[in-house]
């Protein structure tokens, strides 16, 4: 599998597509190199503790849209050719078959406006969302003095 090209080189424009030309033919196929799978918001300190759970797995992340939560598993499908084309298109996945060109990511360059990528990240959501008033889920802060006594 090659690596993806860096967004926008090399690449048309969905605007700038000749008539009757075929978006897919430009594309890296940026669908296929990720899972997103709704997810039931946290309202919990056990629920936050079971994301970080998550979160430690190799390219499992978190995002929300809007105010829903998405399991995120940054992984390529085992059928997408070095060309960027479905090696199953025929008999591909429904999912697959109802994805269209209209409303695909094609040329979208987006960033997300919460995203957890590492443990560190979710607890420290966790700490600043889900900590009782006047209790901590950090640690005392170590003092260096009583080391020495």
């Amino acid at each position: 599998m090659t690596a993806l090209p860096a967004f926008g080189t090399n690449k048309i424009r969905r605007e700038n597509l000749p008539k009757g030309g075929n978006l897919c033919e430009h594309c890296t196929a940026k669908c296929c190199h990720y899972i997103a799978v709704p997810y039931e918001t946290p309202t919990e300190f056990e629920d936050m503790e079971y994301i970080r759970w998550i979160v430690l797995h190799q390219n499992a992340t978190f995002f929300k849209e809007d105010e829903d939560w998405f399991l995120l598993v940054h992984t390529v499908c085992e059928k997408l050719q070095d060309d960027y084309r479905c090696g199953v298109y025929d008999t591909r996945p429904q999912i697959c078959r109802d994805y269209t060109t209209k409303n695909c990511e094609y040329d979208d360059d987006w960033t997300y406006d919460f995203y957890l990528e590492t443990h560190e990240q979710v607890w420290e959501y966790t700490e600043a969302v889900y900590q009782k008033k006047g209790q901590s889920i950090r640690s005392r802060k170590p003092n260096p003095l009583a080391v020495l006594a």
